[in-house]
């Protein structure tokens, strides 16, 4: 083995024990009673090696007792290993009912703070994975591990205690068969290590296959009308083979070295029976053992046996398991941008909010710790509190990025975003999203009903009070239009209702929500004139009374507002009132709107 080989060789190995003892740290709930698990695993193994010395006694004092068999030995013999097989049974149920339940609960605990961890990243990480992968962490890749836990971990515990308890009782029979298969199983051992150090490295691949594999599927279903629109399902399916074929290669790549590793395993078994047996016969011919003492000890070899080989193939699965650790544990290792101050932040003060941006920049992320290009620069301005502002400009000017500033979804790389005098990343998350609503282009729902949805913003609602909300808004007759009015089923991601009927919902979300700061992006954008002129109406009901802030696709909303702020390439460079800033005919605003009317026509 080279020097390189080695290194590789040893850091893999510190690998997987640092992967396993942090993966422990994470779930003490499987410290949870563990002295007493152990304790039954200590007597179940016990029992299993006491089994044939019960024989040997059998058949020495027994069957082959001088004056010919003694029944009354046997029947004891038989009675005593039959009361050991029960409590060893017992043992080994009470001792798998806890690592079971144990393991579930851990894992349980592991999940819901994965998930947890993963909507406290930013936006801007989320978009730069593959959303399947990310789900494949939290689903898969803990299953893998709570498969390995519930069998392979029971295995382990079980036959590592085994293969020593038996080892022990081996020696005190015969120290020469002893070594015999120790030096069967020892060179075996040391050529199975090396194939799990290539194992680790073979299942880490599978892992990330099979995220990749689940983005594809993921992607695919998600994407299917686009498809079928295109008409590029053939191209489509091609790129899903491939991915799945890459897992298919990867999983059969672990396999091979799996394999290869059992054999190893069985052919160390089949030369240590064979020794023993030779060796055992000749002892006993020098009537060093006896036949009992043989048959006992052949017994205790298959006991030796049988852990080594199960362990193998365990092994195999726990590399599968800690590569799936590992790509937890990756994502867990990724700290929040947009951190919570928590316990130590403020909470935005009572009534109404006012926003202040001081000397804001904002540049995306280019990779490798540096950024790109600003795309928000120098943004001062105030925007006083129950003020209804529009933000406009063309796309990719900016727009997006400035609700997401005023939202906290980023954090500002120059500068800073004030909310009644408090700097953004000094109040706590639970003050700002109870204050600050966010209304997203998209209109996301979730798939229940449509009161459901609406509840997110409440959870308290009745129906009652959901129907007033809704006719506050003008829109009782749109939900009594609905086939099952408040419980008319929206479909996963809203898909059974229209782009327009999406954001009415959204809106009506964000209305219950009742909070100090709306802010709407391009909430009538992609709808039909109709469908637009309810939203108008419906968004007039929502905003008064309430700073809001609008990035506007549509100039309609742009009219409606008290104030226009017009954004062009990252920068402010016009504000005010709709009708002052067409008064140059000439400003970045002027020629927006005129050609926002040439294309209404």
């Amino acid at each position: 083995m080279t020097t390189e080989t080695a290194t590789k060789a040893t850091a893999a190995s510190e690998g997987t024990w640092r992967t396993m003892r942090r993966g422990l740290a994470l779930s003490p709930e499987l410290r949870t009673g563990l002295g007493g698990t152990i304790a039954l695993a200590l007597v179940a193994m016990v029992g299993r090696a006491v089994v044939p010395v019960a024989i040997q006694q059998g058949i020495d004092r027994g069957l082959a007792a001088e004056g010919g068999p003694d029944l009354g030995v046997v029947g004891a013999v038989v009675a005593v290993t039959a009361a050991i097989l029960a409590v060893t049974t017992l043992c080994g149920y009470l001792m798998m009912r806890r690592l079971f339940t144990v393991s579930e609960t851990a894992l349980a605990g592991i999940r819901t703070r994965t998930f947890r961890h993963v909507h406290d990243l930013s936006m801007l990480h989320q978009q730069s994975e593959r959303r399947g992968s990310l789900v494949s962490r939290v689903t898969s890749d803990i299953d893998q591990v709570s498969q390995f836990l519930q069998w392979g971990g029971v295995i382990l515990l079980i036959n590592g205690g085994q293969v020593v308890v038996t080892a022990v009782v081996m020696a005190v029979y015969s120290w020469q068969l002893t070594l015999v298969v120790l030096a069967a199983f020892v060179p075996a051992v040391i050529v199975i290590r090396a194939f799990q150090r290539r194992l680790a490295g073979a299942y880490g691949v599978v892992r990330q296959r099979t995220g990749a594999m689940l983005a594809a599927v993921s992607e695919t279903v998600v994407g299917a009308p686009v498809i079928r629109a295109y008409g590029v399902s053939g191209r489509i399916a091609r790129r899903l083979e491939e991915t799945i074929d890459q897992h298919r290669v990867a999983q059969q790549r672990a396999i091979r070295t799996s394999v290869t590793s059992f054999s190893v395993g069985e052919i160390a078994t089949g030369l240590a029976l064979a020794a023993v047996v030779v060796l055992g016969v000749r002892l006993g011919v020098d009537g060093t053992m006896t036949i009992g003492q043989l048959t006992a000890f052949l017994f205790l070899v298959t006991l030796f046996v049988q852990p080594v080989q199960i362990a193998t193939e365990v092994l195999n699965e726990a590399q599968n398991a800690i590569a799936g650790w590992r790509r937890v544990l990756d994502v867990l290792d990724v700290a929040p941008d947009v951190a919570d101050p928590g316990v130590a932040g403020r909470d935005l003060p009572a009534g109404p909010i006012d926003v202040r941006f001081v000397d804001v920049a904002y540049a995306y992320p280019a990779g490798d710790g540096e950024r790109g290009p600003n795309v928000l620069s120098d943004v001062t301005l105030e925007i006083p509190a129950k003020t209804r502002v529009a933000v406009v400009g063309e796309t990719g000017g900016g727009k997006t990025t400035f609700a997401k500033l005023l939202t906290r979804l980023m954090d500002p790389t120059q500068g800073e975003v004030l909310l009644s005098g408090v700097p953004l990343t000094d109040v706590r998350f639970e003050s700002l999203r109870r204050r600050v609503v966010m209304v997203p282009q998209d209109g996301f729902l979730f798939d229940t009903t449509v009161g459901d949805n609406v509840r997110f913003g409440r959870p308290s609602l009745s129906d009652g009070e959901l129907s007033a909300a809704f006719a506050d808004l003008g829109l009782a007759d749109w939900v009594d239009g609905l086939p099952a009015g408040l419980d008319t089923p929206v479909g996963e991601r809203g898909e059974a209702l229209s782009v327009g009927e999406r954001q009415l919902v959204a809106l009506a979300r964000a209305y219950v929500a009742d909070p100090d700061l709306l802010v709407l992006d391009e909430a009538t954008s992609a709808v039909d004139p109709a469908t637009e002129v309810r939203l108008q109406r419906t968004l007039e009901a929502v905003t008064r009374g309430r700073t809001t802030v609008a990035i506007a696709h549509r100039l309609s909303t742009a009219q409606a507002a008290d104030e226009v702020i017009v954004v062009d390439k990252g920068r402010v460079v016009q504000r005010g009132p709709h009708a002052e800033l067409l008064r140059d005919p000439g400003s970045v605003y002027a020629l927006l709107f005129a050609s926002w009317l040439e294309q209404t026509r």
